[in-house]
């Protein structure tokens, strides 16, 4: 009489059919990269220009606001994460992922308007503590940024969607459980001061 056996279903995730699962991990791969990269160069330029009395002021988005850049290299470690964990991790890191987009998104609106770093920016020309940036205008980099975001956060629904039937890391990348056993001819040999040891207890080190 046979043993009947667990079906598939209930002991791992089902690969996605076809090449649809490597399709939809080269999609989140692309839109992680992509989105990380709009808010990183994004963050780079300027984001808000005016006037301190006659100088000229700028401040970029890096200034105005860290998250942006900080969340999109917090997104880009979560992608590559996606090939070191599974099952549940692989939920982990798709919401990660979702709310790094978002809250990149959230944080680059916020700094389109923002004025605060550019009415510091005027203080720190004029040497006038309290002076504030007249003139003021803005880019579209802050936009830029936010589409940004928009993809980092549509990756993160991604992996959440399909992250668990994605392909994983060979085992062969993964770290050992256990050590190889070490023969006593070449655990005595190490050196001669084990080998000193080994006859004064009467063994012979040169035994297989």
């Amino acid at each position: 009489m046979s043993v009947p056996t667990q079906s598939r279903t209930e002991t791992e995730p089902v690969p996605a059919k076809g090449g649809a699962g490597r399709r939809t991990l080269g999609l989140m791969l692309l839109l992680t990269a992509l989105g990380a990269v709009l808010v990183l160069t994004a963050a780079g330029r300027v984001w808000a220009e005016g006037l301190a009395g006659t100088l000229e002021v700028s401040v970029t988005g890096g200034r105005i606001s860290e998250l942006p850049a900080g969340l999109a290299l917090v997104a880009l470690a979560a992608a590559v994460a996606v090939f070191a964990v599974r099952g549940a991790g692989r939920l982990a890191v798709g919401a990660l992922t979702l709310l790094a987009g978002l809250g990149a998104a959230a944080a680059a609106v916020a700094g389109a308007g923002d004025t605060a770093a550019l009415d510091g920016e005027a203080a720190r020309k004029l040497a006038l503590t309290g002076s504030a940036a007249t003139g003021v205008g803005h880019t579209g980099w802050p936009w830029v940024a936010l589409a940004g975001g928009l993809l980092l956060a549509l990756a993160g629904l991604l992996t959440l969607r399909f992250g668990r039937g994605w392909p994983a890391m060979g085992s062969r990348y993964e770290a050992p459980t256990g050590k190889a056993p070490v023969s006593r001819k070449s655990a005595a040999a190490e050196s001669p001061a084990d080998l000193w040891k080994a006859l004064d207890r009467g063994e012979d080190p040169t035994a297989g």
